[in-house]
């Protein structure tokens, strides 16, 4: 079994299922929280077998107050450590602000937010009595602009890690924004989400994503945008009008596109 172990949200497909893959490989030992049972089941005894590490999993609705409770559980256990935490679990909403119901509004910004704040307090805190530890937190190049509730959700996770990143640094805790475009995972479908018009470059490997983000993580860096395309896209943004993002997220260009977490792992009421 491995030294060290990660807790990994949203873990059974798109980048979540990456960092468990690549996690596995460098020999942690899992911590798989995603919703659906059979799912996680399937990932852990796959993961144990071709890896020969321990994959836990803990079923879990991360919209809820039960479901982030059984995952602080976990971080907060003392006797078994957790070195990694990947927030990633997630979801996106098609159609604009009116057209979605604040209900929905909602649960986007209690998974989106409230519950990585909350498991990243619980982690850090557990972290820091072992003066080691470090978090990822899954954002998106949206986090750069103004496109609506999940962009804003996105700005704030950029945001609050690198608040994070500067205050547990003496703790011996590293916290990094992974902050990647289009990636090729069951994302926008789940969500309702069709993406047009989007070029060829636009589009990333999701092993090519977690790689450069736990390397990121690894080497102490506050945020990362994998791929040079959108980092110079990001630095760009700076000068291009608020009306024309806006009409490129409209017409789903890409620009700068949703993120990749996995929709039937986020925790939806729905399964």
């Amino acid at each position: 079994m491995g030294t060290h172990t990660a807790v990994i949200t949203g873990s059974t497909a798109g980048l979540g299922a990456a960092f468990a893959r690549q996690l596995a490989a460098q020999g942690y030992d899992l911590v798989l929280a995603a919703r659906t049972e059979e799912r996680l089941e399937s990932q852990a005894e796959s993961l144990e077998a071709q890896y020969g590490v321990r994959a836990e999993t803990i079923v879990a609705d991360l919209t809820t107050d039960d479901g982030v409770g059984a995952v602080q559980e976990r971080l907060a256990d003392a006797s078994h450590p957790v070195h990694l935490l990947v927030n990633n679990a997630g979801h996106g909403l098609a159609g604009s602000f009116l057209e979605n119901e604040l209900e929905d509004q909602l649960d986007l910004l209690r998974l989106h937010v409230q519950t990585p704040l909350e498991l990243s307090h619980t982690a850090a805190r557990a972290m820091a009595a072992q003066r080691a530890g470090r978090i990822i937190n899954v954002s998106s190049v949206a986090g750069f602009t103004a496109t609506g509730t999940y962009s804003a959700a996105k700005a704030w996770a950029v945001n609050f890690s690198k608040a994070l990143h500067a205050q547990l640094k003496p703790e011996g805790i590293t916290v990094t924004a992974l902050c990647p475009g289009l990636v090729r995972t069951e994302f926008h479908e789940r969500s309702g989400i069709t993406i047009s018009g989007s070029k060829k470059w636009m589009w990333l490997d999701p092993e090519d994503v977690v790689r450069q983000g736990l390397a990121a993580n690894a080497q102490g860096a506050a945020v990362c945008v994998p791929s040079a395309q959108y980092r110079a896209l990001t630095a760009s943004l700076k000068f291009i009008p608020g009306s024309v993002i806006h009409w490129a997220a409209d017409k789903r260009l890409g620009i700068p596109g949703q993120s990749e977490e996995d929709a039937d792992d986020a925790g939806e009421s729905t399964s």
